[in-house]
């Protein structure tokens, strides 16, 4: 990955800042620095530093240039210290120091560091110092939490989400966590405050809730038979997941409690498979029925259908439109694209194109609608006020998805590795030209995979005029920055093929009137650091804390490292393999040192076969000091996974690097080019 993708959206303007005497530029990828008049440009900061009781939670104030700044961290457990492997929120207040009026469009950069046994609290040089690096994105000592990152998931066809941070690495990615689920994920949904990630598995017929800080799964929830589209109330009450089941009695939907975690209501639809869309006010789901024509709408009070429309043949993606207070259903079966309202007195709305049609997503005001033939390489746009059908360009081969940024939308393809990319501005007037610029999505079609998903596999990156590009069979995720001939680099997704992305913000974002906040993980006990960054007026400042010791939390122990014997293998359906890993404990001193883990009882080996099916735990014996050994049968032709773990020595699945196991038939040999003026037998 590229320099400007490791910096992040503080690159060249926070660093130039600490470098520089002058202050009155605009953080990257920020708005406009507030202007700074001459005399705040040479006020010295105000400091707290009195032992004079604070406001709870406050660990600082500072005023500069006549803008005032209050410092909170505080447990998001309500009540509780800041203690080690809990949450905590940073909240920061900016305001007009002499009005008191909140101030926004500040864009502040912040970190936690460790704070040494010898380390002066206070020293400025050193905090600028200190900022300096972690600004400039030091890979020699980074901060322990970086409140300015957000990491990439992809959603991969082997029962894994891979959690990987692209700020951290030159020419890649540091893979954070892995998520293992009971099967491949089908669809996901990201709670409005990013700490919960809700992961539909279609083979399991459970929805995995996931928890973005500590990246484990706390919850499965059963939900039946082919869990497909997830969608979340935008009041993030509901959890909405269509069911694809084998009967029309056990096909529909299912309501699932988000506080509770557990399913609310089950509501059959007829048969799938199934869209979900949601109104603006939260009050209606609807629910398209492909197999059996129809548009359920759902009543989010009763958790009931209030009634079923029949609308098209084979409606195959539905979204809504807050500008026309009604959802749109993009039918395959007979190209027709339906406006249906939840108010029973209003007549549905028909729309003509061609058979074939896919998914149809909305603009991000809610206007324009974007959809994809595949089988006619156009995409209709749809404008919502009408409703009518403005434009239909023509595209690459076998268009498939849309998603937007802000002011682009971006068209991926089945038969094509090209994107195009569609201004919104410039489209929704009928009989105009479209125009359209491209670039390479990859060396192979994004589109193409072989589980297919609903999920986007393109999103912007957050607080960036970029995106992210989800590309299975290249086995990566691309970045790209808008304006650009060709993606500026691209994340490794450690051999897995990632069907969809994500982005998780993990960002100091605004919270309302002058405050911006985020959440982390708190560490090992100890003193630390806040340090804080603001463009202008320039403001570097670090606050100090107190992490606590937590008697709940276990005592650490020092690192287990598995090392196979053998990375992968070749086998074959009903032919035993034996697979040998070593298992080492660096020393808590040296971490240069190790010393074998022997007389471990509790030793397995976890095994499934992709994308995710024939789980299975597998004891492993001791069979020299530090070597364990499993024999493993593989029933039937695929590539098996394989993952180790070790409860007692600490180590998890999660930790344990993938020994791969291939049962694929060989390749026929090719035969060989007749040789020219010789006949063939």
């Amino acid at each position: 990955m590229s320099n400007s993708i490791t910096v992040g959206r503080f690159a060249g303007a926070l660093l130039g800042l600490l470098l520089s005497p002058f202050a009155g530029r605009a953080v990257a990828g920020g708005a406009p620095a507030l202007p700074v008049s001459p005399a705040s440009s040479t006020t010295s900061a105000v400091i707290e530093s009195s032992p004079a009781p604070a406001p709870s939670g406050r660990i600082g104030r500072t005023q500069v240039g006549g803008i005032a700044v209050e410092v909170y961290l505080e447990a998001v457990r309500a009540g509780a210290p800041l203690r080690e492997g809990e949450e905590a929120r940073v909240r920061l207040l900016f305001s007009d120091a002499n009005t008191k009026a909140p101030l926004d469009g500040l864009f502040p950069g912040a970190w936690v560091d460790f704070l040494t046994p010898d380390a002066k609290v206070g020293d400025a040089d050193e905090c600028k110092k200190k900022l300096q690096g972690f600004a400039g994105g030091s890979l020699l000592n980074p901060p322990e939490h970086d409140l300015n990152a957000y990491f990439v998931l992809g959603l991969n066809e082997d029962a894994t989400i891979t959690v990987v941070d692209p700020l951290f690495s030159f020419g890649g990615s540091k893979l954070l966590d892995m998520v293992f689920l009971k099967s491949a994920g089908t669809d996901w949904a990201l709670s409005a405050d990013q700490l919960r990630l809700y992961v539909s598995m279609k083979d399991a017929g459970e929805v995995a809730v996931v928890d973005t800080e500590s990246w484990k799964v706390i919850a499965n929830i059963p939900v039946g038979k082919g869990a497909g589209r997830v969608l979340l109330q935008p009041d993030g009450r509901y959890l909405w997941v269509g069911v694809d089941g084998d009967s029309s009695e056990e096909s529909g939907v299912v309501a699932i409690d988000t506080v509770k975690l557990v399913s609310a209501a089950t509501i059959p639809t007829g048969a799938g498979p199934h869209d979900l869309a949601v109104s603006g006010e939260d009050r209606s789901v609807f629910v398209s029925s492909r197999d059996a024509g129809t548009v359920s709408v759902i009543d989010v009070r009763t958790l009931s259908e209030s009634r079923r429309v029949p609308v098209c043949k084979q409606p195959v993606s539905i979204a809504w439109s807050e500008p026309a207070k009604a959802a749109f259903t993009a039918c395959a079966g007979d190209g027709a694209i339906v406006s249906i309202s939840s108010d029973p007195e209003r007549a549905l709305v028909r729309l003509q194109a061609e058979p074939g049609l896919a998914q149809i997503r909305f603009s991000p005001d809610g206007r324009l609608g974007f959809v994809p033939n595949p089988l006619k390489n156009v995409v209709h746009i749809v404008d919502a006020s009408g409703p009518r059908i403005a434009q239909s360009p023509e595209v690459e081969s076998e268009p498939d998805q849309v998603a937007f940024s802000e002011g682009i939308a971006y068209v991926r393809h089945r038969g094509s590795e090209t994107i195009l990319m569609i201004p919104l501005g410039q489209v929704g007037r009928e009989g105009a030209a479209v125009p359209v610029i491209d670039f390479p999505g990859g060396q192979k079609p994004p589109g193409r995979m072989a589980m297919p998903t609903p999920a986007a596999g393109i999103v912007q990156a957050p607080g960036e005029d970029a995106i992210l590009l989800a590309n299975p069979e290249d086995r990566m995720i691309y970045y790209y920055k808008e304006g650009m001939a060709a993606p500026m680099g691209s994340f490794q997704n450690y051999s897995r093929q990632p069907r969809a992305v994500l982005a998780v913000d993990r960002t100091l974002r605004p919270a309302g009137p002058g405050i911006y906040s985020t959440t982390f993980m708190l560490g090992s006990p100890g003193r630390r650091d806040l340090a804080l960054l603001v463009n202008s007026p320039r403001i570097v400042e670090c606050f100090p804390f107190t992490v606590e010791a937590n008697p709940d939390q276990p005592a650490p122990r020092a690192s287990v490292v598995v090392t196979p014997l053998q990375k992968s293998l070749k086998s074959a359906p009903g032919r035993e393999a034996r697979l040998r890993f070593r298992l080492t404990r660096l020393s808590p001193t040296n971490a240069q040192n190790s010393e074998p883990l022997t007389g471990l009882t509790d030793v397995r080996v976890i095994t499934f076969l992709s994308p995710g099916v024939n789980r299975r735990p597998l004891p492993a014996a001791e069979v020299e000091p530090g070597i364990y050994e499993v024999r493993f049968t593989p029933t039937e032709s695929g590539i098996y996974f394989v993952f180790v773990e070790a409860q007692s020595a600490g180590l998890s699945v999660e930790r344990s690097p993938a020994s791969v196991i291939d049962t694929t038939p060989p390749a026929a040999p090719a035969l060989e080019p007749a040789q020219e003026g010789v006949e063939e037998p």
